[in-house]
């Protein structure tokens, strides 16, 4: 199997009714402060506040009856966990979701407000991969991976359909797009339908500088897998290596891989805020942070960001905001 536009056309099916379609916006600040025309696809704005729910529910609602009596079983630091989560409460399943000790509280807390049972774990001694697996094998639940899985990066790549079909709508064009890169599943999912419908846009993917893991394997050639032991706010974007099944899309399909600081990317959230009145997480803000630090030149030319999720605790948040107040 692989990802297509079929299979992404097929999931926006599933998704129609149930999923937000989030608007694609523009800001006249951002424009004038670059000097192009930026297209923002705010998946903040998505149920649980982030992208992630498109694909926990295309994954979940294709289990035959068995499966569903089951349950489900995923591991997350907080946004797969909240999509895995709302997706099983909806389709009337149990779900057991793996999650870090350290994990945003934010996210945490919403996942089991949701109804999951949060099974919390050290991320420095315990393997989240070998406890999900365990609950998987004496349960006989279904183990859904937070991005190498088809029809996970399906049902994200509805997010680069609706850009492409709101783009037609108004007549538009982008040169490029650029989404944020963790484990790769919207990365994947979006390029391949921009790809499709968009052929002439460029699809850039943007890490947090400390994982670097996608840039480091563009210019090795291979997937290259990082320590990931230095604190990052950007906790959706920890992957440590590019997923198998993503990378053998995002290797052919990605123009290039931009990275950011952690300074960027709270400029780039204290901005949200401020002048195109969002609320952005530091994971889901590194596409805008690439546009303000000019890690892409867009002077005169059109570009769509997708702001892909804005679960950010208030502290975090509180800190940008009064750094960068301006």
């Amino acid at each position: 199997m692989t990802v297509t536009i079929e299979t992404i056309r097929a999931a926006a099916e599933r998704l129609q009714g149930v999923a937000i379609e989030t608007p694609l916006l523009s800001n006249r600040y951002l424009n004038e402060t670059l000097n192009g025309s930026v297209f923002i696809k705010p998946e903040c704005l998505q149920h649980i506040g982030a992208f992630k729910f498109r694909g926990a529910y295309n994954r979940l609602c294709q289990l035959s009856t068995v499966e569903k009596e089951l349950g489900c079983v995923a591991f997350s630091s907080g946004n797969h966990a909240q999509g895995i989560a709302l997706a099983a409460k909806l389709l009337g399943m149990k779900a057991t979701i793996v999650m870090p000790s350290e994990a945003p509280q934010l996210k945490l807390e919403g996942t089991e407000r949701l109804g999951a049972t949060v099974r919390q774990y050290d991320r420095a001694t315990e393997s989240r991969e070998e406890i999900a697996d365990q609950i998987a094998a004496e349960s006989g639940a279904t183990l859904v991976p937070a991005f190498d899985d088809w029809d996970i990066m399906s049902g994200q790549g509805t997010v680069g359909l609706e850009i492409a079909k709101q783009l037609q709508q108004q007549g538009l064009e982008t040169d490029a797009v650029l989404t944020p890169a963790g484990g790769g599943g919207l990365l994947a999912g979006t390029s391949t339908a921009i790809a499709s419908l968009i052929p002439q846009a460029k699809i850039y993917g943007v890490e947090q500088e400390n994982f670097n893991d996608h840039y480091l394997s563009r210019q090795a050639g291979k997937r290259v897998r990082i320590a990931g032991d230095t604190p990052t706010m950007c906790d959706a974007l920890m992957a440590t290596t590019p997923g198998e099944m993503t990378w053998s899309i995002n290797s052919k399909t990605v123009e290039d891989f931009l990275v950011v600081s952690e300074e960027e990317i709270a400029k780039a959230i204290a901005f949200a805020f401020r002048y195109l009145k969002l609320v952005v997480e530091p994971g889901g803000a590194v596409a805008l942070a690439a546009l303000l630090s000019h890690k892409l030149e867009v002077s005169g030319k059109a570009v769509c960001i997708v702001l892909s999720g804005g679960n950010i605790d208030k502290e975090t948040f509180s800190k940008c905001v009064e750094k960068y107040p301006d």
